[in-house]
């Protein structure tokens, strides 16, 4: 059933909130469609999980193409780069963290640190950040 500008929710046996609340909670959290009935039941709605089903069919789609222009993009994945250097004739580990576009300059550094790579997590916030030169 395609959607329409006026009223999407037209022909549907329930309310368009409880569709939408629905839909949103499946998508929102880890439920499964017989959770989400069960959530539904308990606002005193009885609805069958292959409803809600088809209610995802139709309605996820179409919330993701109305939203996806308001999110703001997210990229938490960072590559770490990492050695061994020698500051006043002892071996130090230098770390810091390149963001996904390389951008080196904007990048943050670390003080050398002595640590074995394995505890470099535990101790990363501990340390105050170098500024980039150059």
């Amino acid at each position: 059933m395609p959607i329409g500008r006026d009223n999407p929710f037209k022909g549907r046996q329930h309310r368009g909130e409880l569709i939408i609340l629905c839909v949103r909670r499946y998508l929102r959290y880890p439920l499964s469609y017989e959770h989400v009935a069960e959530l539904a039941g308990e606002r005193g709605v009885a609805v069958d999980a292959s409803c809600i089903w088809r209610w995802l069919q139709v309605y996820a789609p179409e919330l993701n193409k109305r939203c996806r222009p308001y999110l703001k993009p997210v990229n938490k994945s960072y590559r770490i780069d990492e050695t061994y250097i020698k500051v006043k004739g002892e071996d130090k580990y230098l770390y810091r963290a390149i963001p996904p576009d390389k951008r080196s300059s904007s990048c943050s550094r670390r003080n050398a640190i002595d640590l074995q790579p394995n505890a470099f997590s535990a101790q990363r916030s501990t340390h105050p950040a170098m500024p980039c030169r150059g």
